[in-house]
């Protein structure tokens, strides 16, 4: 639970339900009491001691319930409730010293020192009025005393005019007789400012009915004075209710939170309210069609002040609201174009930048990674740190947009500033981010392209952004290039669905023979796209696409599934002359789909294969994020199946990779192997390779062997397993007869 103090939240200990339910039964039984008390009071003897004790106690029972209600809910302004405690408790003085006049003195004088306490504590209340509505829109002070004017000239012309008039009565009399009236009307406006406020509340409405109730009594006992000679005892119900009303409003909950003069500012225009505005507007001059009225010529000054009053804040109120409308105005324009989390200008406001410029279009690399494994604030986090990086990083005057989750462009001059804007973004962008008590790595991609607008510009240095992040730079400049291989990727991915689902893949398979048995130890499964107009495609072509555009999950499922009934196959046709395993590649979308062990799974279910059998072979830039990559990879371990390291020894901190991937086999990328027989800095990291797979009991594979001369050399630093060309390209028939096996 929290309350508002002076518009700003603060927090509370959040209060049990018990004592919620308990808090909204006290002002309630208060209520309840206080109907009963007074109907005990009109049930005694009028003008004797018992009804005026019971009066007096209603009255003080009202000054504790106030005070009682502070200190029970701990409200966020008690000054305000202190100022009507002592406004009620002077008012009870006041009832005090009227009945040691009636009681003891035997008297009931008109005005008397009682007038003195009562008058006292206006004041009073009115100071706490005001402090609880102080503040707000312009619109709603205007609509407060329209009402206010309204009430208060109809007070007039009926009471207090008369009063001031009667010559029966003495000055002193006339004067107080005034006071009563006046003070209420003041009252009243502030309380219907109070009433038209937007975040009025439970409390709040209690306390206007108490003062709607208070002058109810004041003005039917000026008029009782100056009409009649009638009972005015039935008017102390008004004032009895009054102080009940007040106290109520003190012990109800909604007490802890006081209205937010800040929701002022919002526009709020019932029928109800419209219809009580129009008509305070049109009270002055219906007054003239009232007879008796108006024939006096200070009635008539009066109705035609009152009538230039109440014009004059119609218009005040008008042009309140329609400040009002053009703030909140520029606050949903400001809203629409601008980033929430980051405060910087959003696409839809950099896409209005006019003219020729160059655009430079930056990615953050791995805030998905961090969203899942650390919550989404921690990556809002560093989103925001990023954002005033890039901001402090770019030219005065230069547009910097948050585009989407991860993107942001800058609009910039010319390509000599965004070539330096870019050096620098490079720079800034390596440091780590400290969030949510971590220290993150978030690296970016960019992309530069220069265009006679800005939606073309976006779109060319996006495209250099892709680019950039596939081949792990860190930055592209656009080319027309790119759009031709971005079309040729459109139609490729057009393509991949019919492929699929034609039938024009195949898997094929390459051996990894085992020195120096020359055995076919295992074999890899790879795909390949017999095009029926291109001819057979390359998977460096259509790979990535299926990659991009997510068909990857489905191709990947359809290999493995055909690799690992082919080696169930062999197992039961060849039996000792079929390798030991098949291994499938996996990509970095598969990985990150939590029911991917459980496709593995089936694939070994339905085939009959033994996870033993099954080799799933990942890059290192597949799980280097960690994430679900990483999790998936854990459960495969789990179910049986190995787990091989592809290209090892390329991608980011290797080494590091091993304490937290659980890894099997490594396969050592081509690029060491393609000069193992010259001396040099090749051989010693392949030598270092093979001693970190046996000191680490894991299994080495050197890809990418051609000649005899790689094999002996590798065979000679320690290497048992190898895969190449050498010993057999991919094959949709491979034979694992040894004397088919060059020697090594």
């Amino acid at each position: 639970m929290s309350h508002r103090a002076n518009g700003f939240p603060q927090e509370r200990r959040p209060a049990a339900d018990g004592d919620d339910v308990g808090r909204e039964k006290l002002w309630r039984g208060w209520i309840a009491a206080g109907v009963l008390a007074i109907a005990g009071y009109y049930l005694l003897p009028a003008g004797g001691v018992a009804a005026s004790l019971v009066y007096n106690v209603i009255g003080l029972a009202s000054v504790l319930g106030i005070l009682a209600g502070v200190r029970l809910h701990r409200v966020a302004r008690p000054a305000l409730w202190y100022w009507f405690a002592a406004g009620q408790f002077t008012w009870v003085v006041g009832d005090l010293v009227y009945e040691y006049y009636e009681h003891v003195l035997h008297q009931e004088p008109y005005p008397s020192a009682a007038d003195a306490f009562y008058l006292a504590s206006y004041p009073m209340l009115v100071v706490g009025l005001w402090m609880l509505i102080r503040g707000g829109g312009g619109a709603r002070a205007a609509e407060a005393a329209i009402a206010g004017i309204g009430f208060g000239l109809a007070l007039w012309i009926f009471v207090l005019h008369p009063i001031a008039t009667d010559a029966a009565n003495s000055t002193l009399e006339r004067v107080i007789g005034i006071a009563y009236p006046a003070a209420d009307a003041l009252i009243l406006a502030l309380a219907a400012r109070l009433l038209v406020s937007r975040g009025s509340t439970a409390s709040t409405r209690l306390l206007v009915m108490a003062v709607l109730f208070l002058l109810f009594s004041d003005v039917g006992f000026s008029v009782v004075t100056l009409y009649a000679d009638g009972d005015d005892r039935i008017l102390s119900a008004g004032w009895l209710i009054s102080y009940v009303l007040w106290a109520a409003a003190a012990l109800h909950p909604s007490a802890a939170a006081p209205p937010d003069p800040a929701a002022d500012n919002t526009i709020r225009a019932g029928r109800a309210q419209f219809a009580a505005l129009t008509a305070c507007a049109l009270l002055a001059p219906a007054m003239l069609f009232l007879p008796g009225v108006g024939a006096d010529t200070v009635d008539r000054v009066a109705i035609g002040a009152c009538s230039v009053l109440l014009f004059l804040l119609s218009v005040a109120r008008v042009f309140a609201l329609t400040r009002t409308v053009q703030g909140q105005t520029a606050e949903l324009e400001r809203i629409a174009l601008h980033d929430e989390l980051t405060g910087l200008p959003n696409r839809r406001h950099f896409e209005q930048a006019r003219g020729p410029l160059h655009v430079v279009f930056l990615g953050l690399s791995g805030l998905k990674n961090i969203n899942d494994e650390l919550g989404r604030p921690v990556g809002d986090q560093v989103v925001a740190v990023s954002a005033a990086r890039i901001f402090a990083a770019a030219p005065e005057a230069t547009q910097v947009a948050r585009i989407g989750g991860d993107e942001f462009a800058l609009a910039l001059p010319d390509a000599e500033t965004a070539a330096r804007v870019v050096q620098r973004l490079v720079a800034v962008l390596r440091e780590p981010v400290e969030a949510g008590g971590h220290e993150l790595l978030a690296g970016a991609s960019m992309g530069v392209a220069e265009a006679g607008g800005v939606l073309e510009a976006l779109r060319r240095a996006e495209a250099a952004m892709h680019a950039a992040k596939q081949t792990g730079e860190p930055y592209r400049a656009w080319s027309a290039e790119l759009d031709e291989r971005a079309g040729e990727h459109a139609r490729l991915g057009a393509e991949l669905r019919a492929a699929l689902d034609a039938g024009q893949f195949q898997v094929v398979y390459q051996p990894i023979v085992r020195l120096p048995e020359r055995r076919v130890t295992a074999v890899e499964a790879l795909v390949r796209w017999q095009h029926p107009q291109r001819g057979m495609v390359s998977p460096a072509a259509f790979i990535p696409v299926a990659e991009q555009n997510g068909l990857i999950v489905e191709l990947g499922a359809w290999i493995l599934h055909t690799a690992c009934r082919r080696m169930a196959d062999w197992r039961a046709e060849l039996g000792a002359l079929a390798p030991d395993r098949v291994s499938v590649n996996v990509s970095a979308r598969q990985l990150a789909r939590a029911d991917f062990p459980a496709t593995v799974a089936a694939a070994l279910a339905t085939t009959g294969l033994p996870a033993r059998c099954l080799t799933i072979e990942v890059t290192e830039t597949a799980v280097f994020g960690g994430g679900q990559a990483l999790t998936s990879l854990h459960e495969l371990r789990a179910l049986g199946v190995r787990i091989a390291l592809d290209d090892f020894g390329t991608g980011h901190s290797s080494l590091g990779l091993l304490q937290t991937v659980p890894v099997d086999v490594l396969k050592v990328d081509k690029s060491f192997v393609d000069n193992i027989t010259e001396a040099g800095r090749h051989t010693v990291i392949a030598r270092a390779l093979i001693q970190v797979s046996e000191g680490l009991g894991l299994t080495a594979v050197a890809e990418g062997v051609e000649t005899a001369e790689q094999a002996t050399a590798l065979y000679e630093l320690g290497y048992r397993l190898l895969q190449g060309y050498y010993f057999g390209k991919p094959t949709a028939e491979p034979r694992f007869e040894v004397d088919f096996i060059h020697a090594g």
